[in-house]
Formats: C-alpha cells, sequence, structure tokens
C-alpha cells in the first residue's frame, strides 16, 4: 500500500492546489471614494477663499440732538442690599388645614387568635401597638389587627412605612368609622 503525506497535504483537493481566485478590484467604489474626497477638498479650498463676509457700506447716521446731562438727583439710589433686607417685612398667609377625620390602618385579618396575636408582636418590635378585635360575620369569626385612630393620614403613612420595613406590607388606611 502507498504512503500518504496527511501533513503536508493542502485542504480542499487539486482545486486549493492551483490557487484562489481573487476577487477583482471593485473600480466603482475606487472612483466613488475619489470623487467623495475631491468634493471635500474643493468645499475646504471654496470656505477659505469665500468664507470672509463682505462688509456693506452703510449710510452715514444723522447725528442726534445732543442730550443733556442728567442730575444727579433724577437717578436712582444704587441698591443697599444689607439695609434693605434687614428693613423689609415678608407677610405670609398661613391657612389652617382642617382634617378630613380620624383614620385608621388595619393590617391583617385573621381566622385564629394566635395568628393575629404574632402580628401584634411584630408590629410592637417596630414599636407600634395594635389592638385585635374580634368580629363575626356571616362567613365567621376574624380577629382584626389594626392600629388608630390618626388624626391625620400622613400620621398613619408613617407609621405604614415603619412597618413596610419589617416586611408587612398588608396594611390598609381607611377613615374611622
Amino acid at each position: 500500500m502507498a504512503q500518504h503525506d496527511y501533513i503536508n497535504k493542502k485542504p480542499g483537493g487539486k482545486k486549493a492546489a492551483k490557487g484562489k481566485a481573487s476577487k477583482p478590484f471593485p473600480k466603482v467604489f475606487a472612483a466613488l471614494t475619489l470623487v467623495l474626497v475631491g468634493a471635500f477638498g474643493y468645499g475646504l479650498w471654496y470656505i477659505k477663499h469665500h468664507g470672509e463676509p463682505q462688509v456693506q457700506p452703510s449710510s452715514p447716521k444723522p447725528a442726534k440732538q445732543a442730550e443733556q446731562p442728567k442730575v444727579e438727583k433724577d437717578l436712582p439710589r444704587p441698591p443697599d442690599f444689607i439695609k434693605d433686607i434687614k428693613d423689609h417685612e415678608v407677610i405670609v398667609e398661613v391657612r389652617k388645614l382642617e382634617s378630613k377625620g380620624p383614620y385608621q390602618m388595619q393590617c391583617g385579618s385573621f381566622r385564629t387568635y394566635k395568628q393575629a396575636e404574632q402580628m401584634k408582636a411584630k408590629m410592637a418590635f417596630a414599636g407600634l401597638i395594635a389592638e385585635i378585635r374580634r368580629t363575626e360575620g356571616s362567613n365567621g369569626v376574624w380577629y382584626r389587627v389594626r392600629l388608630g385612630p390618626y388624626e391625620t393620614k400622613r400620621g398613619a403613612e408613617s407609621d405604614k412605612n415603619k412597618l413596610e420595613r419589617i416586611n408587612i406590607v398588608s396594611c390598609g388606611i381607611w377613615k374611622w368609622t
């Protein structure tokens, strides 16, 4: 059997041995490039030689009547800000906003008292004192964990943000009824 030289063999067989056909030089691309470079050069030359604006001759202005110098009494005094600020008084109208009513916040409603106690204990660690109310309805007994009353909604939202920091996010704020 004949020995084969696999190391020096070129891939692709006899076609590769003859050499790859090179791509023709893109004459259109070269011509377009030369035109663009030439146009750019012409634009720079044109700006250099025609870039200065031409000065328009102007007609002489009519002479104005001589103004009389102003007397120092007519001029306003220069501002003295420090003195003006000391003597200035600002009057502000303060309106009292009426509270729309007391608010309450309910953070949970549970079937068992033990679950309600656990939530109340979590709230106590945040520094808030909650109460548990037992309510009976058509679907059974519920134990509700509530906070309040709050005079303003802003106070209730402040406590709600404290509870959200300890991952109690189920709180709702309602008017006290």
